[in-house]
C-alpha cells in the first residue's frame, strides 16, 4: 500500500523536469506545464485518487453532465477586442455573434478631447471608438497613453482625473 503523504514529500523534493516525467507517467500523456506546484498538486491528487478509488461513479456522471452543459460562455473574455463566439444551439447547429466589450462608463463618448497639463506640457487626446489618439498614435488604453506621456505606469484615469459619473457610485 502506498502512503499518499509520503510521495507527496517525494514530489515536493522533485525538479521541475522530473515532475514532467512523473507527471507523463501517471497520467500517461505528456504535460505543457513547467509550473512545479501545479504539477505536485495534479500528480499527488492522481496519486490519491488511484490509491483511494477516485470519484464514486454516481460524482463522475454528475460531472460529467455538468461540463456538457457548460459549453455557453456567459461573460465576454477580457480585451478591447470584439470576439466572435460560436454556441452549439438547440439541434446541433453552430451560431455564432460577434460579442462587444461594454465601455468604461467613466470615459466621455468617443470625440471627445481630454485635457492635461504635465509638467508645462497640455497633454490632449482624443477618445476614440476603440482607443485614445495622442499626437497621432492611437493608443488601446488611457494608462498607455499616461505611460507614453510620464514614462512610468499611471492609472490612464487617475492621470486624466477621470471619476466614475454619480449614478454609477450609488449602484
Amino acid at each position: 500500500m502506498l502512503n499518499v503523504g509520503q510521495k507527496v514529500s517525494e514530489l515536493r523534493r522533485m525538479t521541475v523536469g522530473e515532475l514532467r516525467r512523473e507527471y507523463a507517467e501517471v497520467f500517461g500523456e505528456q504535460t505543457r506545464s513547467y509550473h512545479k506546484e501545479f504539477l505536485v498538486r495534479r500528480i499527488a491528487w492522481r496519486v490519491q485518487a488511484n490509491a483511494e478509488g477516485g470519484l464514486p461513479d454516481r460524482a463522475r456522471q454528475r460531472a460529467m453532465e455538468i461540463a456538457n452543459d457548460a459549453d455557453l460562455r456567459t461573460r465576454a473574455p477580457g480585451g478591447a477586442e470584439p470576439v466572435n463566439v460560436a454556441a452549439r444551439a438547440p439541434g446541433g447547429r453552430v451560431v455564432t455573434k460577434r460579442v462587444e466589450a461594454p465601455a468604461d462608463a467613466r470615459l466621455p463618448m468617443p470625440g471627445a478631447l481630454l485635457t492635461r497639463e504635465y509638467r508645462g506640457r497640455t497633454i490632449r487626446v482624443r477618445v476614440l471608438p476603440n482607443g485614445f489618439d495622442f499626437d497621432g498614435t492611437i493608443y488601446r488604453s488611457l494608462s498607455a497613453v499616461a505611460q507614453a506621456v510620464t514614462g512610468a505606469h499611471w492609472n490612464g484615469y487617475l492621470f486624466f482625473g477621470i471619476q466614475a459619473p454619480k449614478d454609477a457610485e450609488a449602484r
